[in-house]
């Protein structure tokens, strides 16, 4: 008891960081589950309560201690389950700077590892007894050989034996490496500050209340399954269940199951999670779910369309869903996770603006019913103290609403830049208005518009197409695409543009169902896919190819990797069942 007196009064002496939200809650709620990781989304193999979670953070973080290893770098080998959760406090408990990732099968994601490993120059790596035992062969190659690896399983060291190290708000939490979505990934550098005023910001937008809990299926080595998955319930004090990636990707149907049987009130995915579930979950098993109890279901990640809105809340309405639940939100990495998001009871805010003037940054107001309407999701207003703006793209001068630019930000969430990048944190975290000087702002590298406060992201700068002069969004493109034919999969598709000579061709990339793939009729599904484009766009596809199902790259949060869907294209090493190409030579 002297003991535990004196950890509670030196570590309540340091409020800036998550380790005082969790030894709070380990001592005023020991007993309660923090924690529930379901086997195949069905059945508990593990829980932790927040006493238990405490004990097994300091336990790791006292033996990190006993490496020096305050503030050195550490990778967290984990695969999805809880172990991951108590080594990243250990990390924080060490005043070590955590670098989630995702394991390698086999030689599968090792150059990434390599990659992120030499970045990071980590010294120490966290894992587990089977995922050393199946990496054991990769740790012999450069650069991992100089890689300590720890197996976490059974580590006994006394926990108290640990002791507070100094942190202040900007003292590093963790990497948090991108994605690579739109390039190599990067390093960004998350101080405790910075995760403290984001877990703010997110108790602010989902107004949690005692009898909130969640289930999330989200990577945990991604920000949005890291932070909003995990850490929003531990700062609420809340109890969240987990289950793996792999288990929702198999078979929807258990995310869907889980809330219902837990009646959690709070979860969500990518806006294809959404389209996934209503394409893959029959009618039969719509009967066994009760979603009365969801009243916050987060979209994030990558574009919020209208449609999955309208079509995932008329399939499980019968199920008691309400529409009211969907939360369109934005957020990014650099900005430590959330940006953005809406008042919770509100519906979700939806504009129709003129299609045609969009392409030329100029937003003009139509009807549903109008043929050139495109319907664009607001994704909420920035609170507490950070700050939202639109930038002219060429001037660098704010833009009034209803005008086209990219979107910063600014505020105590935003990260402090990129690792060991100077030039590259320098281009992206200190941009500053011409016209008014303020400064410094994030630059998201995304496009929007603000009407009365409210964000709306019409794409990123690098995937604008640009033909003949206009400017094409290629979510758009790939919308058409997919309803062009019953053999295209929803949420797989990639449209970009390749120079020949000059001008720039559309190039349509798009997996196939498997239901189709021995029966495809190749010609008549890229003559469906061309004829949409041309009926809807006004623009003609130069090549279209077929791919094999889940074969299309995507990042780990399944965000659909344009740059890398291009790449494939120009050096033919895409997984293509069947294509069709115009007389033109392919060059980069």
């Amino acid at each position: 008891m002297v003991i535990r007196h004196h950890l509670n009064t030196t570590v309540s002496r340091n409020s800036a960081s998550l380790i005082y939200i969790l030894y709070k809650r380990s001592v005023e709620q020991p007993k309660q589950i923090a924690l529930t990781f379901l086997k195949e989304g069905k059945t508990v193999s593990s829980s932790l309560t927040y006493q238990e979670l405490d004990l097994k953070a300091r336990a790791i973080a006292g033996y990190l201690q006993s490496l020096d290893a305050t503030n050195e770098r550490v990778l967290l080998l984990y695969p999805p389950g809880l172990e991951f959760i108590s080594a990243f406090f250990g990390c924080l408990y060490a005043g070590a700077i955590a670098v989630p990732i995702y394991p390698p099968r086999g030689k599968q994601r090792l150059p990434r590892l390599q990659a992120i490993a030499s970045d990071a120059q980590a010294t120490l790596a966290l894992t587990t007894r089977s995922v050393f035992a199946n990496m054991a062969q990769s740790f012999n190659e450069v650069p991992l050989a100089t890689v300590q690896c720890i197996v976490t399983d059974d580590l006994t060291y006394n926990a108290d034996k640990w002791f507070l190290p100094e942190i202040t708000n900007r003292s590093l939490a963790f990497l948090q490496y991108t994605s690579g979505s739109t390039g190599k990934p990067k390093g960004v550098m998350v101080s405790h500050g910075n995760l403290l005023h984001n877990l703010a910001l997110l108790e602010k937008y989902f107004q949690h209340t005692p009898d909130s809990k969640g289930v999330m299926w989200l990577p945990l080595y991604h920000d949005m399954g890291l932070i909003a998955g995990v850490l929003q319930f531990i700062y609420s004090g809340l109890s969240v269940t987990l289950m793996s990636p792999d288990t929702f990707f198999m078979n929807p149907f258990v995310w869907l199951k889980a809330i219902s049987d837990c009646k959690a009130t709070t979860s969500g995915a990518p806006n294809f999670a959404y389209d996934l579930c209503v394409d893959k979950i029959t009618p039969e098993q719509r009967t066994h779910l009760d979603l009365s109890s969801w009243d916050l279901a987060f979209n994030g990640s990558e574009p919020v369309r209208a449609e999955t809105i309208e079509r995932f809340s008329a399939t499980f309405a019968d199920c008691g869903f309400k529409r009211s639940a969907f939360y369109p939100c934005y957020g990014m990495a650099e900005a430590t996770l959330i940006v953005s998001g809406g008042l919770k009871k509100e519906p979700p805010v939806i504009r129709y603006v003129n299609r045609a003037e969009l392409k030329q940054n100029l937003v003009v107001s139509a009807t549903s019913d109008q043929e050139s309407a495109k319907a664009i999701v607001g994704i909420g207003k920035s609170w507490l103290d950070q700050k939202i703006v639109i930038a002219d793209l060429e001037s660098l001068t704010l833009c009034p609403d209803g005008l086209v630019g990219e979107i910063w930000v600014c505020g105590p969430s935003v990260a402090g830049g990129y690792w060991r990048k100077p030039q590259e944190t320098l281009q992206t975290f200190d941009a500053y208005l011409v016209d008014t000087g303020e400064g410094p702002f994030l630059r998201t590298g995304d496009l929007g518009f603000l009407l009365c406060g409210e964000l709306f992201v019409t794409g990123r700068i690098k995937d604008v197409i640009i033909i003949r002069g206009k400017n094409h969004y290629p979510q758009d493109i790939e919308l058409t695409v997919q309803k062009s034919h019953p053999a295209l999969r929803y949420s797989c598709s990639a449209a970009f543009s390749v120079e020949e000579d000059g001008v720039e061709r559309l190039v349509i990339v798009q997996e196939v169902e498997r239901s189709y793939l021995r029966s495809l009729d190749v010609m008549e599904v890229t003559k469906a896919i061309r004829q949409a484009v041309s009926e809807q766009h006004q623009l003609k596809i130069d090549a279209v190819l077929l791919l094999k199902t889940a074969t299309i790259p995507k990042t780990s949060s399944g965000k659909i990797q344009r740059h890398a869907c291009r790449a494939g294209f120009l050096d033919g090493s895409l997984n293509v069942v069947g294509d069709w190409t115009a007389n033109f030579q392919q060059t980069d």
